[in-house]
């Protein structure tokens, strides 16, 4: 299984995660399933395609359970830009899901009896995408559109998906999380409030999970590697500990490099700075947690200057010849 699957994976297989998304979003908060009641689902199934046996496999599914008997199984599905087609991919999921309900036992006198076990199959799409709203097609009537002859619409079953837009959610139903899934659904709802995150003061419990997940989701490598950076036993309590020791870090990092890029082109015309100098601004601005007059001073050459002149760092140490 590639890395980026694994790392989708990992925060919502948590049992107390699963149930927490399962208990805000279908019973607004109510706390129905336990997660000592869920058992790992079988993500993979196969159909055969036009020419060959071809595999599907969902992002998350689970088994919902209470006095050893199967109330439901349930998949959840991530997705970050709406799909047109979505409800076909559920509903061969869903068709896998129930295929796997027609079974035959063989009985010790070799005679074959067909199981009784019969539960329903459900599919959660999560949808987190902040620029715009889920805009497509949420039923197999709504794929097909003008496709659907109307003198054939009344015998043509029109399977509809369950879309959670999580960027949209309400502060009430964001305050209805309980686990770590709250700090990823704030987030999406703050980017698409505000454009910007502020990371919560709550405690994390599963800080490399919620940072792979968002990586994942946002295709943003700060976050992996912010996931990566933390040591065990060191992790981080807070996604605003996450933010200021790990994330603002790097961001840090990489206007040195625009720094420092930039200055590049002023060697070009016979002008250059001392890197050790530049870092060593760098460094005493963060320190002093002054990271607005790093992003000026990145656009800004005056504005560099004054800050040299400031913390008594020399700007003049260049060579023509360089």
């Amino acid at each position: 299984m590639a890395e980026k699957d694994i790392m989708e994976k990992a925060l919502e297989s948590y049992d107390d995660v699963f149930a927490d998304i399962l208990n805000n979003l279908m019973f607004q908060g109510r706390r129905f399933v336990k997660e000592e009641e869920l058992e790992q689902g079988r993500e993979r199934s196969f159909y055969t395609g036009e020419k060959k046996i071809r595999e599907q496999e969902r992002d998350t599914s689970k088994y919902w359970k209470h006095n050893n008997i199967r109330i439901a199984y349930v998949g959840i599905e991530n997705e970050t830009e709406p799909e047109d087609v979505m409800p076909f991919r559920v509903i061969g999921y869903d068709g896998a899901a129930y295929r796997d309900q027609i079974r035959t036992v063989v009985k010790a006198d070799g005679t074959t009896v067909r199981e009784m076990s019969r539960y329903p199959v459900i599919t959660l799409v999560l949808y987190f995408g902040y620029k715009k709203h889920w805009n497509t097609a949420k039923s197999i009537h709504e794929v097909l559109g003008d496709k659907l002859d109307e003198r054939l619409k009344p015998f043509v079953s029109d399977y509809r998906i369950h879309v959670f837009e999580i960027a949209y959610l309400t502060d009430e139903q964001l305050a209805g999380f309980k686990s770590d899934f709250r700090f990823v659904a704030d987030y999406f709802v703050q980017k698409q409030r505000t454009g910007t995150y502020v990371g919560s003061h709550e405690q994390v419990r599963h800080v490399r999970e919620v940072l792979q997940l968002l990586a994942v989701l946002e295709n943003d490598n700060r976050h992996l590697a912010a996931a990566r950076a933390i040591q065990e036993g060191k992790e981080p309590r807070t996604m605003s500990e996450v933010i200021d020791q790990y994330m603002e870090k790097g961001r840090v990092q990489g206007l040195a490099q625009g720094m420092e890029q930039g200055l590049e082109q002023g060697r070009e015309q016979g002008r250059t700075l001392a890197e050790e100098n530049l870092m060593k601004l760098v460094h005493a601005l963060f320190e002093a947690g002054r990271i607005d007059d790093i992003r000026r001073a990145s656009v800004d050459p005056e504005y560099l200057a004054e800050l040299y002149e400031e913390f008594g760092i020399s700007f003049t140490d260049f060579d023509m010849d360089e």
